[in-house]
């Protein structure tokens, strides 16, 4: 979106928030809302009369490549090739926050964080799957610490069952706090903190754990590996081929581990505290806030991540209840919140990917102090695409849900047992759509 005045607030450039004035964008809301309501509520009424029996088979469905193609994708070269590539830009990271500028305007490691990793994981991740976890720099250092001392990279003690995607969790807070709350977050100072001690948990883990602990404990390979489960590329777990498959059954093979449902609490809940950040009454509260502005903001991030899990609980509650005993209520639908987070990564922060991604480019290249790319849509372009997202993402969660509710559901309880989860679609829909357009 558009960037504000209130994105110049401490020196910080636009790259401190993804959305700007959403408030101006030209749409009307009463067909917004009056489409997205039609549109879920129609989509659940068809599949309760025409979807009757699961159709997902997760990781057991999907076409496999050719075989040329898994062999240049698994060969050595590629991947060696990849993990420099990651090692580099890491490098290169580091480098421009030790000894560029201070001025985020023409740094470009502020913009290589939060729009071109951040924000450029979502459609590299959609496109090619998980790629995070194969450049992600910090797999590397550990990959040749462990080569130099001799030692296997997998070996380590075992993960406690009970920790599963919680580090990844807090380290996604930890991260979107710098981002949207920090006082001055594209400071050098402030990310070469957040990326040393970040950097130094996720190798001490490793150290102590293995390799293993990336694929629970590292946020952004978690991120990355959600958003991939939307992603027609695929991998199957019995003989490790890549295939092509329908989006929903990648996401219907979304791992059941315990901090899932914190973890796309964390996405959800901090990209609708983006949406509402830049609103003026909330600028006017956290400038006038008796506690300061740095802990009002961070009271209005945990709320809002706070108030995402609440209203998802209560209706896994309500779920359980309508439909009869459900073991793991919480985690058996996290999975069908994941479009949904990613119709919010859209809309949110489309603009700032085609605005800022390319000038931080140029930045790294040498221009100085380029000015950022139009965007290739209007006004009306973004606002339609923004509503879209989340219509959209919404659609997609709510027949993801319902193919799990057929499956675990008795029959004359597949419907009932829904509507919890209808409900809890369309209060999130109408909240996105409120802070796009209100």
């Amino acid at each position: 979106m558009t960037a504000g005045p209130e994105d110049r607030v401490h020196g910080v450039s636009v790259l401190a928030h993804g959305v700007g004035a959403q408030h101006d964008l030209p749409l009307s809301p009463f067909y917004a809302f009056a489409g997205a309501f039609a549109a879920l509520f129609v989509s659940f009424l068809a599949l309760g009369l025409l979807w009757s029996a699961s159709r997902f088979r997760g990781d057991l469905a999907g076409r496999p490549l050719p075989v040329a193609v898994q062999r240049a994708a698994d060969a050595r070269p590629t991947r060696t090739a990849a993990r420099a590539l990651g090692l580099a830009a890491a490098l290169l990271v580091v480098l421009n926050l030790l000894l560029g500028p201070d001025d985020p305007d023409r740094n470009p490691a502020p913009g290589a964080v939060y729009v071109l990793l951040w924000v450029g994981l979502v459609p590299a991740s959609l496109l090619l799957g998980p790629v995070w976890r194969l450049v992600n720099p910090l797999r590397t250092l550990h990959l040749v610490g462990c080569r130099a001392l001799g030692r296997d990279p997998a070996a380590g003690r075992a993960l406690p069952v009970r920790l599963g995607m919680w580090p990844a969790a807090a380290g996604l807070l930890a991260f979107t706090w710098l981002e949207l709350v920090a006082p001055d977050p594209a400071s050098p100072t402030a990310l070469l903190l957040f990326l040393a001690l970040y950097g130094a948990v996720q190798l001490t883990g490793a150290a102590r754990h293995g390799a293993r602990w990336f694929d629970h404990a590292d946020a952004f390979e978690v991120y990355s590996g959600l958003l991939a489960r939307l992603s027609p590329l695929g991998r199957r777990p019995a003989d490790r081929r890549l295939v092509l498959r329908s989006p929903f059954n990648g996401l219907d093979a979304t791992p059941q581990l315990p901090g899932l449902v914190a973890t796309v609490c964390v996405m959800l809940g901090s990209t609708a505290y983006d949406g509402f950040s830049d609103a003026p009454a909330w600028i006017t509260t956290v400038q006038t806030s008796p506690w300061g502005r740095t802990t009002a903001a961070t009271l209005g991030l945990l709320g809002a991540v706070a108030l995402v899990a609440t209203l998802y609980a209560l209706c896994a509650g309500a779920t359980r209840l309508l439909s009869g005993q459900l073991p793991h209520p919480l985690t058996a639908f996290a999975h069908s919140l994941v479009p949904i987070a990613l119709g919010y990564l859209v809309a949110h922060y489309f603009t700032l990917f085609v605005t800022e991604g390319p000038r931080t480019v140029m930045l790294a290249l040498g221009t100085d102090n380029p000015a950022p790319v139009d965007s290739p849509l209007g006004p009306g372009g973004v606002a339609t695409l923004q509503v879209l997202a989340i219509v959209l993402g919404h659609v997609l969660g709510v027949i993801a849900a319902h193919d799990r509710s057929v499956r675990l559901f008795p029959p004359g309880r597949a419907v009932a047992g829904q509507l919890p989860l209808l409900v809890l679609m369309i209060a999130y829909t109408l909240g996105g759509l409120t802070l796009l357009i209100a």
